[in-house]
C-alpha cells in the first residue's frame, strides 16, 4: 500500500548539518512518502545557496528573507530585493521573519523593520510569508492586525509553539498554522489542544530540520523524512486518520504555495 503524500513545509536543508549526505535526507524522505519540500531562508545574502539546491533536486523549493536572529545583520534589506529574488521560478515564499524575544539576538525594533519589510514583500508577490515567532505573541498580535489592516497578505505561524491567542488571531486574519516535532514532545498538550482547534484548511506540518526532531529521534538531528511522526501526532489531535491529514494539509499547502506545481495529479 503506497504511504500518503506529505509536504515537509519549512526545513533548512541548507545547513551544514545536511552537507555531506543531502542526496541520502532526500532519499529518506522519499521513502516515507514526502514529496516536497520548502527550503527556508535565514538570510537574504545566502540565498544562492538556496537556488542551487533547488536547481539540483526537483522536488526542493526554497524561500527568501532574513530570520529574525540575522535582523541586525540585514537590517535594510528592501521590498524590492525580496520581491525581485521571489521572481525565481522555485523561491516560492517569503521569510521566514519575524520576531524572536527568546534569544533577543537582535534589537527588537529592527526586528519589527525586517519583519514589516518582508510583511509588505508578501503582500505584492502574494507570496506566503513564513513568520518566526517565539516569545513575542503580544508585539506578533499587534503587528500582524495593524499590517492586515493596511492590505491581506498570506502568511504561516511556522513551528507553533505559542500561545492560543495568537493561533487564533492568524487564523482570523486568514493566516495558517503550522505544526512541527514539538507537536509530538510528551509535555505538549497545550499545543496538541490548540492544534485541535486549529480548522482542518488552516492546518501545515513540518519539521524545521535540523531542529526539533520528534519522538522516537527526539535528541537526534532532524531530517525531513521525520514529519511523518508529526502528522501522525496532528492526526489523532483532529480525530481523523494519517491519510486525511496528510490529504488536508498537502492541499492546504498547494493552495498557499500557488508557484508549487502539484505533482499528485489532481
Amino acid at each position: 500500500m503506497a504511504l500518503p503524500f506529505l509536504v515537509d513545509s519549512h526545513c533548512h536543508l541548507d545547513f551544514p548539518d545536511f552537507e555531506a549526505e543531502r542526496d541520502a535526507v532526500l532519499t529518506r524522505a522519499r521513502a516515507e512518502g514526502v514529496g516536497l519540500m520548502v527550503t527556508i531562508s535565514t538570510y537574504v545574502s545566502r540565498i544562492d545557496r538556496l537556488r542551487a539546491i533547488t536547481r539540483d533536486h526537483a522536488e526542493v523549493f526554497a524561500s527568501v528573507g532574513t530570520h529574525p536572529h540575522n535582523a541586525a545583520i540585514e537590517p535594510d534589506t528592501t521590498v524590492e530585493t525580496l520581491v525581485r529574488l521571489s521572481q525565481d521560478e522555485k523561491i516560492v515564499a517569503i521569510g521566514e521573519a519575524g520576531l524572536d524575544y527568546f534569544y533577543d539576538k537582535a534589537p527588537r525594533d529592527v526586528q519589527e523593520k525586517v519583519f514589516r519589510t518582508h510583511i509588505t514583500a508578501a503582500r505584492e508577490t502574494g507570496l506566503p510569508l513564513v513568520i518566526h515567532s517565539r516569545d513575542a505573541d503580544t508585539d506578533m498580535i499587534r503587528i500582524l492586525e495593524d499590517e492586515s489592516g493596511k492590505g491581506a497578505f498570506p502568511f504561516i505561524l511556522h513551528c507553533f509553539s505559542a500561545g492560543r491567542a495568537l493561533a487564533e488571531t492568524g487564523v482570523a486574519l486568514g493566516g495558517h498554522v503550522s505544526f512541527s516535532g514539538i507537536l509530538a514532545f510528551k509535555n505538549s498538550e497545550e499545543i496538541r489542544a490548540i492544534a485541535a482547534d486549529v480548522p482542518m484548511q488552516r492546518l501545515l506540518v513540518e519539521t524545521d530540520a535540523p531542529y526539533l526532531a520528534p519522538p522516537p529521534y527526539r535528541g537526534k538531528r532532524n531530517e525531513p523524512a521525520y514529519v511523518r511522526h508529526t502528522a501522525e501526532v496532528l492526526a489523532q489531535a483532529k480525530g481523523v486518520d494519517l491519510a486525511e491529514i496528510a490529504r488536508t494539509t498537502s492541499d492546504n499547502f498547494f493552495a498557499l504555495f500557488s508557484k508549487v506545481p502539484d505533482p499528485r495529479g489532481q
